[in-house]
């Protein structure tokens, strides 16, 4: 009985196969004997090296199908990629298929309805370029890099959490292709359980391949940064606990600790000097910003500001050079109900060793 000799891309995924979804494909197939392989296979996170059996660069939806499917019928782990900067490497895996969305960048905002619809590979950098032209937006992150549809289906966090909500709050329908490779719609009014689960749930309910929001009258806002010493940290988060509890819900800020940066606007001296500092964002009037954000540079010598109107994307991309991709990353989070003094206590004696 004859048989029929096959090779293997990587750790599962054959050459056949992999040369009939080629001629399938709109975007790529980027096997480990491609030129752009290691490329490819690159996350944010430099902690992170996997080595998938195949990459698909995905350039629509009907893509995105093919690579379920294939990951379905061939038994292999499915990892689903958009900005990439998922810091436990969810978006990559070894010797299964990565569903690469990140050439599926489209935004179309509609500016009578307040609503944009992103593609499942758009950054909120694409999305605050797009709406910000009609002087809206919705809530995004701090990092312009990161991807819409990860933040969001993680919850999402941002300068405009607390007049706007989380950015799953603001999103109002999702394109799905779902484990069985079929493209459905989820929103308030169709398959709602899935919608529900899609709203900080995670990744785990299928590959979203686009997300509409609801937009808010946001243009140019007032802040930014304000730095301090080291040594201020206790002092200022005790006064951030009661100055935020009480602040309009126009106002964003967070308290960080950050090594100074060699920029403009602080001491040269100071370069390179461990700081906290708390970055503001005032989305009320622009004229009533300053009177908003001078409690916060009057609580405690200033090292460095830079605290004035701009754009929102600018505010929203002004951490982005700090944080390339390539860097090595490990992150844990909680979520509390307070700040508590044992709380301070922690973050003042850890917070310092930022590396």
């Amino acid at each position: 009985m004859a048989t029929k000799n096959s090779t293997t891309t990587g750790n599962g995924l054959s050459e056949e196969r992999a040369g009939a979804l080629r001629e399938s494909l709109r975007g790529e197939l980027i096997d480990p004997a491609h030129q752009s392989y290691d490329e490819a296979r690159k996350v944010y996170n430099g902690m992170i090296d996997k080595q998938p059996a195949a990459v698909l660069q995905c350039a629509d939806a009907a893509d995105v199908m093919a690579a379920v499917r294939l990951a379905g019928e061939d038994g292999l782990d499915l990892s689903v990629r958009g900005g990439a900067h998922s810091v436990p490497g969810f978006g990559t895996n070894d010797g299964g298929v990565v569903c690469d969305l990140s050439s599926m960048r489209g935004i179309r905002v509609d500016p009578e309805n307040r609503t944009v619809r992103a593609e499942g590979g758009a950054t909120w950098g694409d999305l605050d370029h797009a709406t910000h032209a009609f002087g809206l937006a919705t809530t995004g992150g701090i990092i312009s890099t990161t991807g819409v549809g990860g933040l969001t289906l993680g919850g999402g966090f941002g300068h405009l959490t607390r007049g706007c909500g989380l950015s799953c709050d603001n999103l109002l329908s999702a394109d799905v292709v779902t484990a069985d490779g079929q493209f459905v719609t989820a929103s308030e009014k169709e398959n709602e359980d899935l919608f529900w689960a899609l709203r900080g749930g995670g990744g785990n309910f299928g590959v979203v391949t686009s997300l509409e929001f609801g937009l808010h009258p946001v243009g140019e806002v007032y802040g930014g940064p304000i730095f301090y010493p080291v040594d201020q940290a206790g002092e200022m988060m005790a006064f951030y606990r009661e100055f935020i509890a009480d602040a309009p819900e126009q106002l964003g800020a967070f308290f960080a600790f950050q090594i100074a940066p060699p920029l403009p606007f602080i001491p040269e001296d100071r370069h390179g000097e461990t700081m906290c500092l708390i970055v503001t964002c005032w989305t009320g009037p622009v004229e009533e910003g300053e009177k908003m954000i001078a409690p916060l540079l009057e609580a405690a010598p200033v090292a460095a500001e830079h605290v004035g109107p701009m754009p929102y994307p600018a505010l929203n991309s002004a951490f982005d050079a700090l944080l390339p991709a390539g860097l090595q990353h490990y992150w844990k989070a909680d979520f509390v109900e307070e700040l508590t003094d044992d709380a301070i206590a922690a973050h003042v004696e850890h917070g310092p060793r930022v590396p």
